[in-house]
């Protein structure tokens, strides 16, 4: 492994636990909450805390927020773009630590996407005017149908398979059933028939968007959580061991004439952040990649480089993605967006079980994991979207 620059680590974490809050608690409480827990995790408080990275998902700004958690920060960056934004924020905190303008920066989330029934995958766009509204919404696309046309893309090009992405759907749902925490979300959302899944369960599961099943789409759930990032000078005196940010990448994409809707962002974003830690995607233990859909993973997998474009359907086959599968990378360890949570934007849990893989602390633990990565998808594949790529390591 190359020398990297370790200037920046994760030192506290932490996940709401219920994905299902029944109006009880808003999305700034469970900020708040999480809040909180990330810091005593990382045995720090809010007193330490000298850089917020927010999102604004909570009804809330930079200035809010740090008023609402009673700090005066000297950073505050407010980057918004969807499911990626926290791959961002762990970006420009380790930049922004590295040029000595904080020491440790705290990053929240929370949403009751489910409680409050927000349509995500069924609805249409989420507010605002497009440059491409007069080309694509007057024909009523949906957001999943976005990512069925990408995954029939895919498999008109490379002969994918309903039984190949479901292989992705298989892993995620194996891991899931090993956290209590996603187990408990599967009841509470009203889950049928809650055990680990086979191909042939994912792709009998009733269609939603030709090709995609039932099984082949997240959840919509409640939650939020924490993650709370440091200089290596405070990283040393913390509770936890640190997991060091080695590389970030950040990319964007859009639809362009003669443009390849099965390729994404992340084609941009990954070797950015696997040139700049010093490491290969073969050498990675452990991804967490964005899974709003099965063609999500497939397709940012291929992008990263594991595996070559369109090759990605034979490459993710005999249960490669399982924790206890040494071929690995194993994927999404905590269920993913899949059978664990998807309050809308996933980014940030991704940072949160790719530290846990790292600390030894999840519940699919893989032997030994040293290296991670967290891929953050925003915006739509298939369109309009933002990638971040950030690769960590053990200490």
């Amino acid at each position: 492994m190359a020398t990297q620059q370790r200037d920046a680590a994760i030192v506290g974490i932490h996940e709401y636990p219920s994905r299902d809050v029944e109006g009880e608690v808003t999305p700034l409480d469970i900020k708040a909450d999480s809040a909180a827990r990330a810091l005593e995790d990382a045995g720090l408080t809010f007193a330490d805390v000298d850089a917020i990275y927010d999102a604004g998902e909570g009804g809330v700004n930079g200035l809010t927020i740090s008023e609402y958690f009673g700090i005066k920060p000297t950073v505050i960056d407010t980057t918004m773009v969807g499911g990626s934004s926290y791959e961002y924020h762990a970006a420009h905190a380790k930049r922004d630590i590295a040029a000595g303008k904080a020491k440790v920066a705290l990053m929240t989330y929370g949403s009751t996407a489910h409680s409050n029934v927000v349509r995500i995958g069924a609805g249409g766009r989420a507010g605002g005017t497009y440059p491409g509204d007069n080309l694509e919404v007057f024909t009523g696309a949906t957001l999943i149908a976005n990512y069925a046309l990408v995954a029939h893309r895919h498999m008109h090009e490379y002969g994918t398979t309903s039984e190949q992405l479901a292989e992705i759907a298989t892993a995620t749902r194996y891991h899931a059933m090993r956290n209590p925490e996603a187990v408990k979300a599967m009841e509470d959302l009203e889950f049928l028939d809650i055990r680990e899944t086979t191909i042939d369960d994912v792709v009998q599961s009733r269609m939603i968007a030709d090709p995609l099943h039932l099984l082949d789409c997240c959840m919509i759930s409640d939650g939020g959580g924490a993650c709370v990032i440091a200089s290596p000078e405070v990283a040393r005196d913390c509770a936890k061991p640190p997991v060091w940010i080695l590389g970030s990448g950040e990319a964007t994409k859009y639809p362009e004439a003669g443009g390849d809707i099965t390729t994404s962002a992340g084609a941009l974003s990954g070797p950015i952040a696997f040139a700049e830690a010093g490491v290969s995607p073969a050498e990675m233990d452990v991804a967490m990649i964005y899974d709003s859909f099965t063609i999500t993973v497939l397709a940012i997998l291929e992008d990263l480089g594991f595996c070559a474009k369109g090759e990605g359907g034979d490459w993710v086959t005999g249960g490669k993605l399982r924790f206890d599968n040494p071929a690995g990378p194993a994927l999404n360890t905590d269920g993913g967006g899949l059978s664990s949570n998807h309050p809308g934007m996933r980014g940030l849990f991704l940072l949160l079980e790719a530290a846990r893989q790292l600390r030894g602390e999840s519940t699919a633990q893989v032997a030994d994991a040293k290296l991670a990565v967290a891929h953050g998808n925003g915006g739509m594949l298939g369109t309009r979207h933002c990638a971040g790529t950030v690769v960590l390591a053990k200490d």
